[in-house]
C-alpha cells in the first residue's frame, strides 16, 4: 500500500498524467506504463515500468 498524500502528488515520468495504485503498482493509463513498489517505494523510471494491457 501506498500514502494516499503521496500517491496524489505523484505523476507519471513520462506522461505527466496522475498514477493510480493497483496490487503493488503505480498504473498509468494515458502512457500505458505500471511502475512497481518495490519494499514500499514507488519505482518510476520508464526503463523499469512495464507495458500494460489497456483495453482492461
Amino acid at each position: 500500500m501506498i500514502d494516499n498524500d503521496l500517491l496524489k502528488m505523484l505523476v507519471c515520468p513520462q506522461s505527466k498524467a496522475p498514477l493510480r495504485f493497483e496490487e503493488g503498482e503505480l498504473l498509468c493509463e494515458k502512457s500505458g506504463l505500471a511502475y512497481p513498489i518495490i519494499d514500499g517505494i514507488p519505482i518510476l523510471l520508464v526503463e523499469e515500468a512495464r507495458k500494460i494491457d489497456s483495453k482492461k
